[in-house]
């Protein structure tokens, strides 16, 4: 068992805070490397709205982050187990919120409501440490944050889940470079800066593929993986393209956008479409979708 004075420690350790100024001196050396090497890519104006992005979603979580501790405390009194804090617990709890992640991850691309606070993360057309601070200010408003509490109703403590959940943010901010290529085994089991380039790249080939945190695991399991190619290298962005770096226009477009569709339905079966199908849906079809671009794709590929 873990002292309680240990567990006082562990839960009120913010990681993601105490990690800033490693980001902050990653990103610059970063910046210098590509600089030197002409390795990746850095504009200004794009990271600029990046760190913009990060400041916001650092207010917003020091307003809004009580508000989700507060249900996954409410709902802690409703767990099914009382599960301690010990070594094999927390063992546990990170596959657990690992597992939480990649399908948080999943439908936050298959279902435009989370899309839309998602979209956020990958409005770069950029690939480096700087868009890993691209972030969304409605994740608490969307309601993310309801794929970690099944782990609180099972009763992992929410301090616990919460410093997983943490953990796995600060291993992700490193897999944003294009400076970094495979890494043998550790492809496998980690997500790496390879599976990520293929999970924030437009090609059809790499659309909806690798929501890994930090196991890949879980994308091999539920079919999700793919590889990247060298022959198929890495385009960055999101099929549309905003053309912005206006923090609030990248913030709010896609919540403009489903308000707009759905003000335009004509029946309650549109309105659900539009606010919950997989992003692009329309009632005849006629957008682009990731199913219909790969669908396209496949079928040149095969004619070829």
């Amino acid at each position: 068992m873990i002292s309680p004075e240990l567990q006082a420690r562990l839960a009120s350790l913010d990681i993601v805070t105490l990690a800033v100024p490693g980001f902050v001196a990653l990103v610059i050396l970063e910046m210098i490397v590509v600089r030197i090497t002409g390795r990746g890519q850095y504009n200004a104006a794009d990271s600029a709205s990046s760190l913009m992005m990060g400041f916001g979603n650092s207010v917003v979580g020091a307003l809004l982050g009580g508000l989700v501790l507060a249900a996954h405390v409410v709902l802690y009194e409703y767990r099914a187990f009382d599960i301690p804090w010990a070594w094999w617990s927390m063992a546990l709890c990170f596959f657990g919120e690992d597992l939480a992640y990649y399908w948080f991850h999943r439908i936050a691309h298959e279902r435009r409501w989370f899309w839309a606070s998602h979209v956020i993360h990958h409005t770069s057309q950029h690939y480096n440490l700087s868009t890993a601070l691209r972030q969304t200010w409605t994740g608490a408003v969307s309601l993310s944050w309801i794929f970690w509490l099944p782990l609180t109703l099972l009763g992992f403590p929410p301090a616990m889940t919460l410093l997983f959940s943490g953990i796995s943010l600060v291993y992700q901010f490193w897999i944003h470079t294009e400076l970094i290529g495979r890494m043998g085994p550790l492809e496998w089991v980690m997500n790496t800066p390879s599976h990520h380039r293929v999970h924030h790249a437009t090609n059809p080939r790499y659309l909806d593929a690798n929501y890994a945190g930090v196991l890949i695991i879980w994308d091999r399991l539920f079919g999700t993986f793919v590889a990247e190619r060298d022959d198929d290298r890495p385009r960055y962005g999101v099929i549309s393209n905003l053309g912005s770096f206006n923090p609030f226009r990248i913030a709010f477009h896609e919540w403009v956008g489903i308000w707009r569709d759905v003000r335009g339905a004509r029946n309650i079966g549109e309105v659900v479409g539009y606010m919950f199908g997989p992003p692009g849906w329309s009632p005849d079809g006629s957008r682009k979708t990731s199913a219909s671009l790969k669908a396209a794709w496949a079928a040149r590929v095969a004619a070829e």
